[in-house]
């Protein structure tokens, strides 16, 4: 078998309510600025009342797949990398499905975090291969309903935003992932994390509800377990691919927090005009930050054929990962 799967399509989409650092510095006491300098973030979209995560997942899954152009009964499975589904039960990814038209695809939510997007990626391409049929990937997360409005670790951070790729089958060995590295950590495993709704602790326990939103316990170590992670993962994946930093077009990590991206970037030694950064204009929407970053580039310098891109993520878990991927 020598197929490969390739990207024939991207997409993204962001709630209409954009949210600058004004409403939150003042809600939390900060002065101007203090959020901009600490996190390189300018702005991000917030979910209004009315908007659904397999809604947002919804409209970035048919801009990808209107950018590839292909018949939509051809695809064969879609992956919804999520932390915030619409339930519990049932899955999001079959609603997705079913308003995308796609009615002879699988479907089926991952649990990834920061991460998701790395996995979904890995699993959809073995599929593409092994198939040959076409898959969707989407990234989604609406975070806002997340945040606990008065920890200001996580409410400075988190936004809503979803990103779409189409694999499609493809005989030329250049294209889709030519290296990869994945990692876990469990011993960071509440570093970042809600802690309770779970069915370790559920909702039938009484629980408070700010017990039930994001916390970071330990920023500086998430800092460092992120840098660590990321760049080791992603010179994993490089010498999987039998490459090196000079041969990466763009590197588009998981837009956690502006000094992360520069701390990694610094470490692998790939110049900052190289690295995607949408952070400043969109935050951090978790595993929705790379699919959102690459379809925004793409948007603004399309990516060329021969391309090699280098995606790397890290987020609660700990869990992370890095591929390398051919255009």
């Amino acid at each position: 078998m020598n197929r490969t799967a390739r990207i024939i399509g991207l997409g993204h989409h962001v709630p209409a309510r954009k949210v600058g650092n004004a409403e939150i510095e003042a809600s939390l006491g900060l002065e101007p600025g203090w959020i901009e300098g600490r996190t390189g973030i300018r702005s991000r979209f917030w979910a209004e009342p009315g908007d659904t995560l397999s809604g947002l997942a919804t409209k970035a899954g048919d801009m990808a797949l209107g950018a590839a152009g292909i018949d939509r009964k051809e695809i064969g499975l879609l992956l919804l990398a999520t932390s915030t589904p619409d339930h519990l039960l049932p899955p999001s990814a079959p609603l997705v499905a079913h308003r995308l038209g796609l009615q002879m695809a699988g479907g089926v939510d991952l649990a990834g975090a920061c991460a998701g997007f790395i996995y979904a990626m890995t699993f959809a391409d073995g599929f593409v291969r092994l198939h040959n049929k076409p898959a969707v990937i989407i990234a989604a997360n609406i975070l806002s309903r997340r945040i606990n409005p008065a920890e200001r670790a996580s409410a400075v951070l988190f936004a809503d935003a979803a990103g779409a790729v189409v694999l499609a089958p493809s005989s030329d060995a250049g294209h889709g992932i030519l290296g990869s590295s994945f990692a876990s950590d469990g011993s960071a495993y509440g570093l970042i994390q809600i802690p309770a709704g779970g069915s370790n602790r559920p909702f039938s326990d009484g629980i408070d509800i700010a017990e039930t939103r994001m916390t970071i316990t330990n920023g500086r170590e998430v800092f460092a377990n992120a840098v660590e992670m990321m760049s080791r993962c992603s010179a994993e994946a490089l010498q999987a691919a039998g490459l090196s930093a000079p041969d990466v077009a763009r590197f588009v990590p998981h837009q956690a927090n502006a000094r992360i991206l520069n701390a990694v970037g610094k470490s692998l030694g790939i110049a900052n005009e190289r690295i995607v950064k949408t952070i400043a204009d969109y935050g951090n929407s978790s595993a929705a930050t790379i699919p959102l970053s690459l379809s925004i580039a793409h948007g603004a310098n399309p990516f060329q054929p021969g391309e090699k891109l280098l995606l790397a993520a890290a987020g609660a878990g700990l869990t992370g990962g890095a591929l390398v991927v051919g255009i």
